[in-house]
């Protein structure tokens, strides 16, 4: 698969012209409540001039706004530094190899990897393999021990025995210690990053045909992530 970044332009652009549209209003209050107060101002009474108290009121609301304004601006900077730095962290990663946090995994070249992380030592675990459809496509049951370590699917469909299509698959571990109790067990998968997606609000991680959140990412490098 081609290495590369992509976007939807569409979404930027929507969320874009929200802001300014959110801008153009704020300001256009702003200038029509100017525009009223000097109005007013020219406008006075001299034998009956505008109370201090309604025009001291009226002064805080047009600092009110101005604020308001300018708040905004350095929002929209502060957002788009912040933007601009995850999008160049995030392209740091084509071509790494990662661990992540995850269930799914892609089948190729006749297997499938995952890394299993129980909580304690499961002296009985039910291994499931599932596609992308939720069918169940293999199982196997077997002793783990405490601590990270591989898990490796070698594609083969357990009611035949033929090799399973390549495609997305994803693990389900239900284990259990010696007293029966259930152990939780964290699963992760590890992958060559092959692109980025920009089109939502944080970057997302593309590997092979699985999506990573950055903040899903335990390990950058080859091996087992603890």
């Amino acid at each position: 698969m081609s290495t590369g970044i992509s976007s939807v332009t569409g979404a930027t652009t929507t969320a874009s012209s929200a802001t300014k549209t959110s801008s153009q209003e704020i300001a256009g209050n702003f200038t029509q409540f100017l525009t009223l107060l000097t109005t007013q101002l020219k406008n006075q009474n001299p034998l009956d001039p505008m109370d201090t108290n309604q025009f001291t009121q009226q002064l805080v609301q047009y600092a009110g706004v101005e604020q308001q304004l300018k708040s905004n601006d350095r929002l929209d900077a502060i957002l788009n530094n912040a933007k601009s730095s995850s999008t160049a962290s995030a392209t740091g990663f084509i071509g790494q190899t990662v661990t992540s946090d995850g269930k799914t995994a892609d089948l190729a070249d006749g297997s499938a990897t995952w890394t299993l992380n129980p909580s304690k030592a499961a002296t009985q675990a039910t291994i499931t393999i599932k596609d992308a459809n939720g069918n169940v496509v293999a199982s196997q049951s077997k002793s783990l021990t405490a601590g990270a370590q591989s898990y490796v699917w070698d594609g083969r469909l357990s009611t035949t025995g033929m090799n399973a299509p390549v495609g997305t698959y994803t693990i389900q571990v239900d284990a259990r210690d010696a007293t029966g109790s259930a152990v939780t067990v964290a699963t992760q998968v590890t992958g060559k990053v092959d692109g980025v997606d920009l089109s939502g609000t944080s970057p997302v991680l593309l590997i092979g045909s699985a999506r990573v959140p950055i903040s899903s990412v335990r390990n950058i490098g080859s091996g087992l992530s603890t």
